[in-house]
């Protein structure tokens, strides 16, 4: 017998730390649950390594479990988005409001002027959000995401911090 039941989630209960190397075999697992072509754990981990890293991870729970992250880097007075994800019980609880919010802070307090992204067009959710936060459509790539049978714009988006 399945649950209809949704599972309790407060933000409260949720603590946003910086996204260590350590944990990329964990934000591995979950970007395969989200992605049709999830990073593997060595990617993600030499992105969180690098210099410019600015990423972090959404835990909650007691151990503390992945409930979300963002990686991005800096470069001069720039921050890039590279990828977000928020677990799939959680997702639509403002928790990815508060990892963007959480990334354009420690991007300010880096220096960055904005902030810049790219989402597939046919991402509602994702565009939805990122249009409440305030980013604007700056660019597109024709084509750019293969899908079944056919192939999707991705859009390029900034904020201006």
């Amino acid at each position: 017998m399945t649950s209809n039941v949704t599972p309790f989630r407060n933000l409260n209960h949720i603590s946003l730390l910086w996204a260590a190397p350590e944990r990329a075999g964990d934000i591995a697992q979950l970007h395969a649950k989200l992605f049709d072509q999830p990073w593997d754990e060595a990617s993600i981990k030499a992105l969180l390594d690098h210099p410019a890293s600015t990423s972090l991870i959404a835990v909650a729970g007691n151990p503390q479990l992945i409930k979300g992250f963002i990686i991005a880097q800096l470069a001069a007075d720039e921050a890039e988005i590279l990828s977000v994800g928020v677990s799939p019980d959680w997702q639509r609880s403002g928790l990815g409001a508060r990892l963007l919010e959480g990334l354009c802070r420690a991007s300010k307090r880096g220096e960055a002027r904005r902030v810049f992204l790219e989402v597939a067009e046919d991402n509602a959710a994702a565009r939805a959000l990122y249009a409440k936060m305030g980013f604007k459509e700056i660019g597109r790539r024709k084509g750019y995401y293969q899908r079944a049978g056919c192939r999707v714009d991705a859009l390029n988006l900034a904020l201006d911090l």
